[in-house]
């Protein structure tokens, strides 16, 4: 579904991205994994379009999208949950969903609201609630179902369980193997390691800016380098 190879990307003079091949295949979960600067939020922008690769290609169910601008992804298929989350905190629940599906044009999205609203609830019991005074797990769950409302084909999620607590980091991986059992193909870029591996198909290890590792994800989780890298082993 989706193949970047060779991407570079730069801030200002110092190049963050040397030269990345990465293959997703339809329906998969694949993670990136990596420390601090690994360059896995710089490849995730690239990606959804946030950032213009210098070099390299990237191909979109065997389009070139390089060249296109986030909101022409978009409508290819592609959503992007960021770090952080970046929701309109000015906004109620329910705009901010709306806000997912503008640049549709069809006539299901009132369909895709009562779905989402029914796979997070809460959502549904806070919907004219301002977004910026839901919780920090409530604000991840809305940024994951306004992406949602954009009907994906590639979900990209950036660090979806940062700064949550235990509980709600196991509704947060429930609900993204779920959004794969579904049809939606996922990248992953996430912090806690050996909950993500454990969801996913493939992975991808990152160090300044190169890939030094990937693999199925069941074999990355076994491995000796991963374990003493990220998990503490």
């Amino acid at each position: 579904m989706l193949k970047a190879t060779g991407i570079q990307s730069f801030y200002g003079n110092i190049q963050a991205l040397k030269g990345i091949d990465l293959t997703v295949a339809a329906k998969s979960i694949v993670t990136i994994i990596g420390a601090n600067g690994a360059g896995k939020t710089t490849l995730m922008k690239a990606i959804g379009g946030l950032l213009k690769p210098r070099g390299g290609q990237i191909l979109f169910a065997e389009e070139d999208i390089t060249a296109l601008r986030s909101d022409q992804r978009v409508t290819r298929g592609i959503a992007l949950v960021p770090e952080g989350r970046a929701i309109f905190a000015g906004m109620t629940v329910w705009e901010n969903l709306k806000m997912g599906a503008y640049l549709r044009s069809d006539n299901e999205v009132g369909h895709d609201l009562e779905k989402v609203l029914e796979r997070f609830p809460i959502l549904g019991e806070r919907k004219n609630q301002l977004g910026g005074t839901l919780s920090g797990g409530q604000q991840q769950m809305l940024a994951i179902a306004r992406a949602m409302m954009s009907r994906p084909k590639l979900l990209l999620l950036d660090e979806p369980s940062m700064g949550l607590a235990p509980l709600v980091v196991a509704d947060i991986f429930r609900i993204i193997r779920e959004i794969n059992q579904e049809g939606t193909t996922v990248l992953l870029v996430e912090q806690n390691v050996k909950q993500a591996l454990k969801i996913s198909h493939y992975g991808y290890v990152l160090e300044t800016g190169k890939v030094v590792m990937e693999g199925n994800a069941a074999d990355l989780l076994g491995d000796l380098r991963v374990q003493e890298a990220y998990l503490g082993g």
